[in-house]
């Protein structure tokens, strides 16, 4: 299992299906906030799903083309990130995270997010690192403006949220202008 130091209070480690029973929790308790801008809530009833996904993203990672870990803030589990849509011609990759409400406005996620690029840019080394959201979701916006991202652009109805199509902003980061 990989762990990756985040802080003092924070690490992220590679999730396992061990964890299935914890993120379901999670995921249950932040149900509502979490519905509103990420559609694979509503498909994630059950610990059996919750297993399933990490046994997915266990494959992906032996095949790398994907990796997820649990954001454990003070030895709880509050959120989930990941590196996805792994090209290894292009050497990029994308990363997605989300928290509990709880857990929000406390610095995890930005610090998560650093530790997971630096990782990608070091470790991995990609040459370029994707963050994409839905264009309504302002507090998922502010991490990659605060990390120094660039706006490529907006992706017009490139998603769908709960039936409906959604334009989804892309900022890219490349390997040469990370700074931390």
């Amino acid at each position: 299992m990989l762990e990756l130091n985040v802080n003092e209070h924070t690490k992220l480690r590679q999730l396992q299906p061990e964890h299935a029973p914890l993120l379901f929790q999670l995921i249950h308790a932040s149900r509502k906030s979490l519905r509103r801008f990420l559609p694979w809530v509503d498909y994630n009833t059950t610990e059996e799903h919750s297993l399933r996904f990490i046994e997915l993203m266990l494959r992906k990672a032996e095949d790398e083309e994907a990796i997820a870990f649990g954001i454990w803030h003070k030895d709880v589990l509050c959120g989930v990130i990941d590196l996805h849509e792994w090209d290894h011609v292009l050497q990029k990759a994308e990363i997605g995270y989300w928290l509990d409400p709880g857990y929000q406005g406390k610095g995890i996620a930005l610090s998560s997010c650093k530790t997971l690029i630096g990782y990608a840019f070091v470790a991995l080394r990609l040459n370029k690192v994707e963050i994409r959201f839905v264009l309504q979701n302002d507090k998922s916006a502010q991490i990659p403006i605060k990390l120094g991202f660039t706006k490529e652009g907006i992706l017009r109805q490139s998603a769908k949220l709960h039936g409906h199509y959604v334009d989804m902003v892309v900022m890219g980061m490349l390997r040469k202008d990370w700074k931390y």
